[in-house]
């Protein structure tokens, strides 16, 4: 997808800076986990934030890599980031529990089972955390043909419509998210939040059972209950800058 580990870490810091813009938000947060951080660039970011102020006092936000990769070098120049091997979908039995924010930038489309990955990070984040996931689309347009791609060790094609429910059928928080998909731009963002509710069978779950749980966004809610289902040109879901993404392709 990226030439470069700069190419890729340029690409996180369109999102990573807009999150930094949101002073009390930064703040707030304590612990992070970068699931399949690869390099460490985006981690590292996160280790070495600082207040918005003239002071620009350490935020010292405790950080954890997670890869399959036997080390992580950079994780021995921060004090703040330590770095774990392992596979991000698994249980993580052995990963540090309640973190404040989960990042995945470029790594989820390497789930093997994207439903029970997105259930298993559930059990590491504190209630109300929040899930920052960045995922490429690849079932697009590109001049009016269809495009289809499918890199090494991917084994499933996601959307926008597809990523919400399996967030919601996973239990996190859709309604109170941000999501964005540019026009002709492959890139799935979403930002969405631990909820109270369990998470939910797959096989047995219907659109209109995650109404009734409050998981889906508003603009979902109306597109389910007009049709029976979920159309993404329905889709009018807000983010970070506070503008209306309209979910074309």
């Amino acid at each position: 997808m990226f030439r470069n580990i700069e190419e890729s870490h340029k690409h996180s810091l369109e999102t990573l800076n807009q999150l930094y813009k949101y002073d009390d938000f930064m703040l707030s947060i304590g612990t992070v986990a970068d699931l399949g951080c690869g390099s460490g660039q985006d981690l590292e970011w996160w280790a070495s934030r600082t207040t918005n102020d003239e002071q620009a006092a350490p935020l010292n936000i405790k950080c954890q890599g997670i890869d399959i990769l036997e080390n992580l070098p950079l994780a021995s120049k921060h004090i703040n980031m330590t770095y774990q091997q392992a596979d991000f979908e698994g249980t993580l039995y052995t990963i540090d529990k309640g973190f404040d924010i989960l990042w995945c930038h470029n790594a989820f489309q390497y789930a093997l089972n994207p439903i029970q990955t997105l259930i298993n990070w559930r059990k590491i984040t504190a209630p109300g955390g929040m899930l920052v996931l960045i995922v490429p689309q690849t079932t697009n347009i590109y001049q009016k043909d269809l495009d289809f791609t499918q890199q090494d060790g991917c084994y499933h094609h996601h959307t926008m419509v597809s990523l919400i429910h399996m967030l919601a059928v996973a239990g996190w928080d859709c309604k109170a998210g941000f999501f964005k998909k540019n026009l002709n731009d492959n890139w799935l963002y979403a930002i969405v939040y631990n909820s109270d509710q369990e998470a939910r069978n797959p096989k047995t779950t219907r659109w209109y059972d995650l109404i009734d749980a409050k998981l889906l966004p508003e603009s979902a809610d109306k597109s389910v209950m007009a049709r029976g289902f979920l159309h993404q040109k329905d889709l009018v879901l807000p983010w970070l800058d506070k503008s209306l993404n309209f979910i074309h392709r």
